[in-house]
């Protein structure tokens, strides 16, 4: 795949004129492989020395015949599998450090979600659908992947045709030489990439957009990322974990119902991807409190069975402070909600201390008085969704702003 960021000049030119033919497809396939063979001589070795590049079949079984196939654990627990996963967040609060100028905010519907909890391991998922190439799901690192290990496409099946705003989120780890295209209607040639070195690239062939950007070269070894992508119209903005590395007005990449997942992998170097999320963008908060009175958020997150709140929830944070800000009158309850996983009394609590939690990171971090917020918890005594599906769930987990 195309990786301009990593690609020779004369190769990355070659590349860009080559039509997207049937009888060009050969050529470029050749230009490709010629490129990964360099990115490989250049950067693999070093890479792969320090943190190999794959997974393991089960929890302590590797896929391959080499152990230089395995991938290092992730830095991060993503933000959609935090309520699976039970690992720690990072040490940083919301506002501090590389995440005080994170602005990714996720939507507010949930359209696709998926951690393969409910897939047989070994299985394709059954929510997706196989174009080419070998993939599986495995077990890993306390989550389930997609494995391809060899060059593979997918597709994920939405609900509806995507909106004019819109957002997604996945993990994954791919080969230091490797790449992923996603692209979001009929044409591949519009379509964003994500590279192993933690690159990412926006490409329009139509109207000749190609821009670039890179995680931190010194996180390279992280090797498992968090990729988001939030889409407003033309304007489209990309994030690889805490850093959002583009920032694309008019990317213009178009909208259907299913996203196509291309990716480069090889049975020693395989691909991984997880916890996948797809939400229809929303109003302003404040627009949706003034129309309806309440309005949920997904963009609060929590660790597993705890009140503690992650550092991605920062631009929620500071966007309901700004709304206070600037209306002076403006008096709000929290409420916070579950879904019913778990037990009742217990998810009653959680609720109830998550409420605080947010009142007091208000309070604390963003400077809003105490006395304009209110907290209560509700469990999962009030749905937004049905609990028997991912998106339902998701749903549930929320947090609620009323206007008093």
């Amino acid at each position: 795949m195309k990786g301009t960021a990593l690609l020779p000049l004369a190769l990355v030119a070659l590349l860009a004129a080559l039509p997207a033919s049937a009888e060009a497809q050969g050529w470029k396939d050749k230009l490709k492989a010629k490129a990964r063979e360099k990115l490989e001589q250049a950067g693999d070795k070093a890479v792969d020395k320090a943190t190999g590049a794959a997974t393991e079949a089960k929890a302590e079984e590797p896929p391959a015949e080499t152990e230089a196939a395995k991938p290092a654990a992730p830095a991060r627990t993503s933000a959609a599998s935090v309520e699976q996963s039970g690992e720690a967040a990072p040490a940083s609060k919301p506002g501090e450090g590389a995440w005080a100028n994170f602005d990714f905010v996720p939507g507010s519907r949930p359209l696709y979600v998926d951690d393969f909890s409910r897939d047989v391991v070994g299985d394709f998922p059954r929510r997706m659908e196989f174009k080419a190439g070998a993939l599986e799901i495995i077990e890993w690192s306390k989550g389930r992947w997609l494995r391809a290990s060899e060059d593979s496409r997918f597709y994920l099946q939405l609900p509806e045709v995507l909106p004019e705003r819109w957002t997604m989120e996945f993990d994954y780890s791919i080969p230091t030489s490797g790449e992923v295209w996603i692209s979001f209607g009929p044409d591949e040639n519009k379509r964003v990439e994500f590279g192993g070195y933690g690159w990412a690239e926006v490409y329009n062939h139509a109207t000749k957009i190609t821009a670039s950007g890179r995680y931190d070269a010194k996180h390279d070894a992280d090797r498992v990322f968090r990729a988001r992508v939030m889409a407003d119209g033309r304007y489209v903005k990309v994030y690889v974990n805490d850093k959002r590395v583009l920032n694309v007005p008019n990317a213009d990449l178009e909208r259907s119902n299913r996203i196509l997942f291309y990716t480069d992998a090889t049975v020693s170097k395989p691909s991984l991807f997880g916890n996948f999320s797809v939400m229809a963008g929303g109003k302003k908060l404040y627009e949706a409190l003034a129309e309806s009175g309440r309005v949920a958020t997904q963009g609060i997150l929590f660790d597993t069975g705890s009140d503690r709140i992650r550092p991605e929830s920062t631009p929620t944070l500071k966007e309901i402070a700004r709304m206070l800000e600037e209306h002076a009158d403006l008096e709000l309850l929290i409420e916070g909600h579950t879904d019913d996983v778990g037990q009742a009394a217990a998810n009653q609590t959680l609720s109830e201390q998550r409420a605080v939690a947010v009142k007091a990171a208000l309070v604390e971090s963003f400077g809003v008085s105490a006395d304009r917020l209110t907290a209560a918890g509700f469990g999962a005594s009030k749905p937004a969704g049905k609990n028997d599906t991912a998106e339902g769930r998701q749903m549930n987990r929320r947090v609620e702003l009323v206007k008093k």
